[in-house]
């Protein structure tokens, strides 16, 4: 019988792989991890890496500094379904259905967003909140107030622009649809305000 890749990659080099998932996962810089796990930056660049050799006394630290056992740290690691399965949510004339998995807080999340032919009027005040959007229209043409500004996006084209301006989007001749992009303070903002 064959070995699995799995059986063959080594206790060190495996660790150093879900080190690196377990931190991505969680939304983690190598500085946060270093610190939680009382181990120097660059020690736990050169673990990660490769460049340094594994001891056995940092394995509890950093299962601590990832929320892990340290049996899950050594573990070759799971599979998990890549496909999005969440349910679409409908606020203020907008359908917004998930891209992308709640992985770790404060990542951005894509979604794929209707918004209906009804939504036509900007609110007074245009709302502003700390954050980033990105919006592609795949169909439709639709309204981005900008502050004092007023722009059509047109199919295949994309908007980006920081959230601390006054804004808001909506439809110009019907309904719209398209990728959006926003960190946690959009999101919020589009789905619960």
């Amino acid at each position: 019988m064959k070995a699995s890749p799995v059986d063959e990659e080594g206790v060190d080099a495996r660790v150093r792989r879900r080190l690196r998932e377990l931190r991505t996962e969680r939304g983690l810089t190598l500085q946060q991890v270093a610190d939680r796990a009382g181990i120097d930056l660059s020690t736990m660049s050169r673990l990660e890496s490769g460049k340094r050799r594994l001891a056995l006394d940092h394995i509890p630290h950093l299962a601590a500094a990832l929320g892990v056992s340290t049996d899950e740290l050594l573990a070759a690691g799971v599979t998990q379904d890549p496909r999005v399965r969440g349910k679409p949510r409908k606020y203020d004339e907008l359908t917004m259905w998930p891209l992308t998995h709640r992985m770790h807080p404060g990542a951005l999340q894509a979604y794929k967003i209707v918004v209906s032919a009804r939504r036509t009027r900007p609110p007074d005040p245009l709302p502003v909140h700390e954050g980033h959007d990105w919006l592609y229209v795949l169909h439709g043409r639709l309204r981005l107030v900008l502050g004092e500004d007023d722009f059509i996006i047109e199919p295949g084209e994309a908007a980006e622009f920081s959230t601390w301006t006054p804004h808001w989007f909506g439809a110009v001749d019907g309904p719209v649809e398209l990728i959006g992009l926003f960190g946690p303070h959009g999101e919020k903002l589009h789905l619960h305000k």
